[in-house]
């Protein structure tokens, strides 16, 4: 089989009706529109959603869905990343410059994913439980 040689299978593509070519044509003279109205004129349509008038479904169904503003201002960083920085004391400052977190957050905590080798000392930070565990027991302090 090659691809030159593929083809449709027999009776599985129907020609198009040819519209307004003659009444033998079986679609002619107002070519299946009808006689007059909005769906008889050429362009002459609504847009989508339109309902006639009524209201459309999009604007009768209520709102769903929120997106929290503050989400922008707080962020989370795994215990794996407390490596990066070479800094004795970790804070938010230290984070930003090491990349770690954007520029304009002001609230970070520490999540447990990943494994922390040497003691950190995390100073002006939220911890999760696991993470607090983690950090104390690689002999790291907590500042809050």
């Amino acid at each position: 089989m090659q691809l030159n040689t593929l083809s449709p299978a027999k009776g599985s593509k129907k020609n198009a009706k040819r519209l307004g070519r003659g009444h033998s044509a079986g679609q002619g003279k107002t070519s299946g529109r009808g006689q007059k109205g909005q769906h008889a004129r050429s362009g002459g349509y609504h847009k989508v959603g339109f309902e006639g008038g009524q209201m459309p479904l999009q604007r009768r169904l209520p709102k769903v869905g929120f997106t929290s503003k503050m989400a922008a201002y707080s962020a989370e960083v795994r215990l794996h990343e407390l490596a990066i920085p070479k800094e004795d004391v970790i804070n938010i400052e230290v984070l930003k410059k090491c990349n770690l977190v954007p520029k304009k957050v002001n609230k970070v905590k520490i999540i447990l994913s990943g494994e922390l080798d040497n003691s950190v000392k995390i100073k002006g930070l939220a911890v999760t439980k696991g993470a607090r565990k983690a950090i104390e027991a690689a002999g790291g302090t907590i500042e809050e």
